[in-house]
């Protein structure tokens, strides 16, 4: 494969529309993906969907046509299934796919990584029959799966949206426990300017919930104190609402707390990253088009900050305009005409996000969960262990390896990172900054000593792209 001008990590809309506008205007692009169609996790299986999964997941999904329309018809390579495990500064990516690892090189790189879910640790997290409530989502798509006998945990748009797509599936839930209180509606005044710019969204929502409350489905509010109770599997939640204490009986909990950047290749590129102290997470500093700390590194969507599906195909684009302008291709005056129309749609998409935050801020008890609680469910390791470590002298995540095995599993730290920073900011006294996350290193995905082998052998042929 020749060195291409660009290569776009990541299919989602960030990447589908950021990918297609750089091959509208010139550029040779290579895009990898992990999922074996694009689409991202927003739009998974769009193009292989059913008339009835269409209906179930509702016109957010399927809006996502066009992006894959843009992308099939752009003059670019997209190669699916391919699991990106190395990436430096040099912008050379490894990756592999069939077994086979490959590397390739361009002059500039664009990710769109996505967002992952908030880990929600509380008491019986780990048993089988809890899940998020993404994940769940993520079944409906792919094979048409459905939750059954499952109660709904946490806060979060996408609690609603998943409720109301099981409601239509004919598996409706047999309750939402919402964990946000009075508190953070009191917060959300602080944000009513934007809640006046995203209406559209608001109303949406709006719609949710009055389908939810025409099939009586039960809601919980202000709850408080979760527990998933069960001995060798889920088999009931736990918790207090307005002074009582529940217990409903299911099979399946499914939970969400919001999502955050999926900042491994960022953070594995050694970044720069800030804590935001609203979303509660990290994110990379970048410029208003998705310049990162490196000049030919671009981030794009909610790798880069949460905003939504919409803001991120925006996202995209702007971040292309401006990798064009970087290399020479336009000016920036012809940057800003280019991307006028997306920089605009991306502040009306960013304007409610504030709004949002608050509405849906995660519980102190997730954030920092007690003691008996495990964070790092690779490895076993408590938040009570965590805890133990800074008083000991630890005073970052990196360094809990030294005293235990926190974010040495297979996962590298993605479901627990967050969690222990928060622990042990508390604990030291320090701010989420100045505790810092893990560092990150290759690979970022498992992989097999002779796919490594391969790469010191003579160049393999890199696999032929498929149409998009």
């Amino acid at each position: 494969m020749t060195r291409p001008d660009l290569i776009v990590i990541g299919a989602g809309p960030a990447g589908m529309a950021g990918a297609t506008m750089a091959a509208q205007q010139g550029m040779s692009v290579l895009v990898l993906d992990e999922q074996p169609a694009p689409g991202g996790q927003i739009f998974r299986n769009l193009g292989a969907s059913s008339t009835q999964q269409r209906q179930m997941l509702g016109p957010d999904y399927t809006a996502g046509q066009m992006l894959l329309d843009g992308l099939a018809a752009a003059p670019l390579t997209l190669i699916s299934g391919a699991v990106v495990w190395d990436v430096d500064q040099e912008r050379t990516v490894t990756y592999s796919k069939d077994g086979k690892a490959y590397r390739v090189k361009a002059n500039y790189l664009l990710l769109s990584t996505g967002a992952m879910e908030r880990p929600v640790p509380l008491p019986g997290w780990t048993l089988p029959g809890v899940m998020t409530a993404g994940a769940a989502q993520i079944l409906m798509k792919t094979s048409g799966l459905l939750a059954k006998d499952a109660v709904l945990a946490g806060s979060g748009p996408l609690l609603y949206l998943v409720a109301v797509q099981m409601l239509r599936a004919g598996t409706p839930p047999k309750a939402l426990v919402e964990t946000q209180t009075p508190a953070n509606y009191r917060a959300v005044l602080h944000h009513a300017g934007g809640a006046l710019r995203g209406w559209k969204a608001l109303a949406k929502g709006a719609r949710m919930l009055r389908e939810l409350r025409r099939a009586s489905a039960p809601r919980y509010t202000a709850a408080r104190d979760l527990a998933i109770t069960g001995d060798t599997a889920a088999s009931g939640l736990r918790f207090t609402a307005k002074g009582q204490v529940h217990h409903l009986e299911c099979a399946t909990v499914l939970l969400h707390q919001g999502v955050v950047p999926n900042t491994q290749i960022t953070r594995a590129l050694r970044l720069d990253h800030q804590w935001h102290a609203g979303q509660r997470c990290f994110h990379p500093v970048l410029s208003p088009w998705g310049q990162s700390s490196h000049s030919q590194i671009y981030v794009a969507g909610d790798g880069a900050a949460i905003a939504g599906a919409k803001a991120a195909e925006h996202a995209g684009q702007c971040a292309a305009a401006d990798i064009l302008r970087c290399a020479g291709r336009i000016t920036a005056a012809q940057r800003d005409t280019l991307a006028a129309s997306a920089k605009r749609n991306l502040a009306g998409e960013q304007a409610l996000r504030p709004f949002l935050d608050a509405l849906y801020a995660p519980p102190a008890a997730i954030l920092r969960p007690p003691d008996a609680v495990t964070v790092c469910r690779c490895e076993e390791v408590s938040a009570g262990d965590i805890r133990a470590y800074a008083r000991l002298g630890c005073k970052g995540p990196s360094q809990t390896k030294a005293f235990g095995r926190a974010g040495m599993g297979p996962c590298q730290g993605r479901t627990c990172g967050l969690t222990v920073t928060e622990v042990l900011a508390q604990a030291t006294g320090l701010s989420p900054q100045d505790t810092g996350y893990f560092k990150i290193r290759a690979p970022l995905k498992p992989v097999t000593l002779g796919e490594v082998a391969a790469l010191h052998s003579p160049a393999p042929q890199q696999p032929e792209g498929q149409d998009p």
